[in-house]
């Protein structure tokens, strides 16, 4: 009897112990899955932010290169009216500078979609040589003035 009933007490606590392994089992797989649910709801909401971003950067740039090809046609406008030489001068520059700006509007509208990393390197390089150009035509327009 002794034996038996200790047969019994074994067999009970090994079923439950596996009862209750198989349920904590379930456990970490409902929390794993839960996990993932979770990341890839982050994921989803930062590629739609940079997503949002690259959209507007867009809008923003195609603006300042529109901007510029306005300067451009008046800035030819204002030319027309000068001498010859100095005519000639800044049709030179302006040339120069309408090529760089399509250049810019070309590289923008090439960009494929590389990745948050290399959207933001883009976008720093890109940035920086809007600035460039932009001081550029605000130095040939000071020079017109004087």
């Amino acid at each position: 009897m002794k034996n038996t009933f200790i047969r019994v007490s074994i067999i009970a606590f090994i079923a439950g112990t596996l009862f209750t392994s198989c349920v904590s089992s379930k456990k970490k797989v409902d929390n794993a899955e839960t996990k993932v649910a979770e990341a890839k709801k982050d994921l989803d909401r930062a590629n739609e932010e940079y997503r949002a971003d690259m959209a507007n950067y867009r809008k923003e740039t195609s603006e300042k290169i529109a901007a510029n090809e306005k300067s451009i046609s008046e800035f030819n406008e204002k030319i027309a009216d000068k001498n010859e030489e100095t005519e000639t001068k800044y049709e030179q520059k302006i040339a120069e500078l309408k090529l760089k700006n399509n250049e810019m509007k070309k590289k923008l509208l090439d960009y494929k979609d590389d990745g948050k990393q290399n959207w933001e390197k883009f976008k720093i390089e890109f940035s920086h040589d809007m600035d460039e150009l932009g001081k550029a035509f605000k130095g040939i327009t000071v020079k017109n003035t004087n």
